[in-house]
């Protein structure tokens, strides 16, 4: 059984969520997914050992050394032409202004997403409730759009993501496994 990347959003949410008790069908009305589909990916992420079932939580090691060095070549993005939507990798809160791209202009990636507010290039979201997500949820939307960045930057702009993204997942607010 292969991971999805609705997985790897369920994983996010769960390890950047301050709440710690949680059902399926809260988790799935949060992240724009059935209440079946979380389910399969609990499953899923179960089985590659990505979440501890016993303590209804991820393992955090795990799924670290899974966004930071496998979720790049396991679900790589698209990326198209200009478009409206919600700011992700360089362009998000998170990353904006620290690196400068080509010419010395800033890349603007967005998720295409009728309500986003900014003009970039399009770049496919993990799963295509993303962009919705994002706008609701603003330290998931934090975590997914340095995964991004992990997904699409250059070495250095990797490094700094993935040191931003481990520090979200082993802030005191996030549980641990």
């Amino acid at each position: 059984m292969n991971l999805l990347p609705q997985d790897v959003l369920v994983m996010l949410k769960l390890s950047v969520a301050r709440r710690t008790r949680w059902t399926y069908d809260q988790l799935g009305a949060a992240l724009g997914m059935s209440m079946s589909m979380v389910h399969s990916s609990i499953r899923r992420a179960t089985q590659a050992r990505l979440y501890d079932e016993h303590r209804r939580r991820p393992v955090r090691a795990a799924l670290e050394e899974f966004l930071v060095h496998g979720v790049k070549y396991a679900f790589p993005p698209d990326i198209g032409t200009v478009t409206r939507g919600v700011p992700t990798a360089f362009a998000a809160p998170a990353l904006k202004g620290e690196f400068l791209h080509d010419a010395g202009a800033e890349a603007a990636y967005v998720w295409p997403h009728p309500e986003g507010e900014q003009r970039g290039v399009s770049l496919s979201p993990l799963y295509k409730s993303v962009p919705a997500v994002a706008l609701r949820n603003a330290r998931l939307y934090e975590a997914l759009s340095l995964l991004d960045a992990i997904r699409i930057g250059r070495v250095r702009e990797q490094q700094r993501a993935a040191e931003l993204l481990k520090g979200m997942l082993r802030s005191d607010d996030a549980p641990t496994a």
